[in-house]
């Protein structure tokens, strides 16, 4: 099962950005360059990003080889494809990882027992309903991420495919 994906070098420190290449590379088989320009959202920092093909689950190994790294933010996406969901990892320094099944629109898809969960907290009075369902859809990270998003409006995309 083949799908392609994109991952999103938010913003990374200038020292790291070699480190990031050396674990793309890892994960893809192949060696990996990657143009890097600044990014203005976060001075100091720079971004990249680029499309990638391989199989189902590199997405996973991607964001599995990047998370944890302290200052780096970054997505991976992959597309659905025969057999496999598409998947989307949003990762920021302060908010940790987050992962999200999405459909063939990019819609996010939650698991029952996720929904059920929320609505139990939220009928405990642990926690409001809305906030539960923003969780469950990336919210904190979309809004933490938006501002490097924008930032790279126009920023150049480089095709890489994962040698099989």
């Amino acid at each position: 099962m083949t799908t392609r994906g994109v991952l999103y070098v938010h913003s990374a420190p200038r020292a790291m950005c070699p480190h990031v290449e050396w674990a793309v590379a890892g994960v893809l088989g192949t060696r990996v360059n990657l143009d890097w320009i600044r990014q203005p959202a976060a001075p100091g920092t720079w971004r990249s990003e680029f499309s990638w093909q391989g199989q189902a689950g590199t997405a996973s190994k991607l964001a599995s080889a990047l998370r944890g790294w302290h200052l780096l933010r970054f997505e991976v996406t992959a597309e659905p494809c025969a057999g496999a969901e598409g998947e989307r990892y949003s990762c920021t320094p302060d908010l940790g990882i987050f992962h999200a099944v999405t459909g063939i629109h990019g819609d996010i898809l939650i698991p029952e027992d996720r929904l059920r969960a929320a609505l139990l907290r939220s009928r405990r009075e642990e926690s409001d309903l809305e906030a539960e369902v923003a969780k469950l859809l990336g919210k904190p990270w979309d809004d933490e991420l938006e501002p490097f998003r924008y930032a790279g409006e126009g920023a150049p995309v480089r095709w890489l495919h994962q040698v099989v």
